[in-house]
């Protein structure tokens, strides 16, 4: 592939107003004018580099949606105050009462409770779709369908989407794709694969300190220029800005995101290649096994790996909490719900992070009450945190006691 991210972020060079390495923080909410005159234009959208209020813009905020955009290769990016400010920002400013849109059905259960739950105040109606199934999201497509929504790989089931087929259908249809890029950032460059929109809840990965709440749009200008409008931008009105303060810490936090891939990826592709050979039941891109491997390699950019996320089916919800607990007091991770951070972190989706999806409809996406999603950290000795799991594992007799 042509196009490196890492090396786009890294030509990206910023001087602070002092000459600092890194860019001033522009701590105000409100910047003044010194004619009325610019003002005026300014609120209408007619002056470049001005700046009125920090919901419109700021000038941190513009630093970091170009980095953003620099990542993935789109025009343009904006941020926002979560990653479900980007989502329902961009699924309100292309829906309107009436419209249908097409989803994935395994989706992150916020996302998924919007769209299910909220989108009915409004009249805008779902169709939930296995988004690995060419035949499925065509026969859900109709007249009034106004975008194709999927994560690139699905949160919990890491499920891998076609994006360069779904993009293809979506602008037959003369629609958007869009596609939440969360849970791969850097491996995978959705954008370059023909999606239309990339979302990203910064909160995860990119930043990757656990932190920080935000997210992003990435996008062409005109339409994260429409976000932003003051009359009718649902990313404007809806009110989901980010801090300045908060876009600073996540624009320094990106510079090492490059290195943080490849050591997420590299301690995930290891746990996972073990304890399948343990006879667990693993899910993760990287292994033969899944079936989306083969599309996974063809659409990845190698050298960042296959993500640092993998799922373990512990048999039942009462031993994948035991285990949780278990390595949990082993200092191996914590019990918590999120991702991207340095140490390990694990939950058990169907009763945390996709509890809003009802349990039939779990069961039918194979969404198991047994099923611990891990966030794999930054581990320096992986075998060693794989050693010290398994110990765990033999505790609760999920596996049987290895002698030497």
């Amino acid at each position: 592939m042509d196009y490196k991210a890492s090396d786009a972020l890294l030509d990206l060079q910023y001087f602070g107003e002092f000459g600092g390495v890194n860019p001033s923080i522009s701590d105000s909410s409100t910047y003044t004018f010194l004619s009325a005159k610019t003002m005026f234009d300014t609120f209408e959208g007619n002056t470049e580099g001005c700046y009125l209020y920090s919901r419109h813009s700021s000038p941190s905020n513009l630093y970091l949606g170009e980095a953003l955009a620099a990542l993935e290769g789109t025009e343009t990016a904006n941020v926002t105050a979560s990653g479900m400010g980007a989502i329902t920002a961009v699924i309100l400013q292309l829906c309107s009462s009436g419209d249908h849109l097409v989803s994935s059905r395994t989706i992150y259960g916020g996302t998924y409770a919007f769209m299910k739950n909220f989108l009915k105040r409004f009249n805008i109606e779902v169709s939930f779709v296995d988004i690995t199934n060419p035949e499925a999201v065509q026969g859900a497509i109709r007249e009034n369908t106004r975008m194709i929504y999927c994560e690139s790989v699905s949160n919990p089931l890491l499920e891998v989407a076609d994006i360069p087929n779904l993009a293809q259908l979506a602008e037959a249809h003369g629609m958007p794709l869009v596609v939440d890029n969360t849970f791969s950032p850097l491996s995978l460059a959705p954008a370059r694969l023909g999606a239309h929109i990339v979302i990203h809840s910064l909160t995860k990965f990119i930043n990757g300190t656990s932190d920080t709440v935000a997210g992003a749009v990435c996008g062409t200008k005109e339409f994260c220029l429409a976000l932003k409008d003051v009359n009718d931008g649902a990313g404007m009105l809806l009110g989901s800005t980010l801090d300045s303060l908060r876009a600073a810490s996540i624009l320094k936090n990106m510079r090492t995101l490059h290195l943080r891939m490849k050591k997420h990826s590299e301690n995930a592709l290891f746990l996972a290649r073990q304890f399948e050979k343990d006879g667990l039941r693993v899910v993760y891109p990287g292994l033969p096994s899944h079936p989306g491997h083969e599309r996974m390699k063809a659409l990845m950019v190698p050298e960042y790996g296959f993500g640092g996320i993998l799922t373990l089916d512990a048999g039942n919800l009462e031993r994948a909490n035991s285990l949780m607990e278990l390595m949990q007091r082993e200092n191996l991770g914590y019990l918590a719900v999120s991702l991207g951070f340095y140490k390990t972190l694990f939950s058990a989706p169907g009763t945390s992070t996709s509890s809003e999806i009802p349990e039939e409809e779990q069961k039918q996406m194979g969404l198991s009450d047994g099923l611990i999603r891990f966030s794999i950290g930054l581990d320096n000795d992986i075998d060693r945190t794989y050693q010290k799991m398994r110990r765990c594992m033999e505790t609760l007799e999920i596996l049987p006691v290895q002698h030497a």
